[in-house]
């Protein structure tokens, strides 16, 4: 009988924001490889409810190139799972991204400067392009538990 790793059946989570979905159009980056490249272990991919409302706005509001996109970016979502967090006293969907990143201690992939030195402050993991050609990651992401 072979033990599997303690590990083997968990995932970690990894929110996205709604720029990191632009990702494949914008740098012709496929994702979900260059992010199985750069992890190194199974992990899930997470849309928060306010993120996918965000495009579904911007695809119906947008400018004809930013619907187009952001139509784009809806296919690339459903591939992901999900999740709807409690909104009530959260604004806007970088403030579910940091809420929901602290809650879960998990990596959010965005390329959005201001969300991601919020992330930093409170020492959340950040995945974003580096050189318009590859996917870094600032900090390093805890497996989990």
């Amino acid at each position: 009988m072979t033990a599997k790793p303690k590990n083997a059946q968990k995932k970690v989570k990894i929110v996205l924001d709604s720029n990191a979905l632009f990702v494949p159009l914008q740098f012709k980056i496929d994702i979900f490889e260059e992010l199985k490249t750069l992890l190194k272990m199974n992990f899930e991919l997470i849309v928060l409810l306010q993120v996918r409302r965000e495009l579904e706005k911007l695809a119906e509001e947008g400018s004809p190139k930013m619907r187009k996109n952001a139509s784009y970016a809806l296919k690339l979502a459903e591939r992901c799972k999900l999740v709807k967090m409690n909104e009530e006293f959260l604004v806007s969907p970088d403030d579910v991204i940091v809420e929901a990143a602290r809650a879960w201690n998990c990596p959010v992939f965005t390329n959005d400067r201001k969300l991601r030195k919020r992330l930093r402050n409170i020492n959340v993991p950040v995945i974003y392009v580096r050189q318009k050609s590859r996917l870094e990651i600032d900090g390093r992401i805890q497996f989990p538990v």
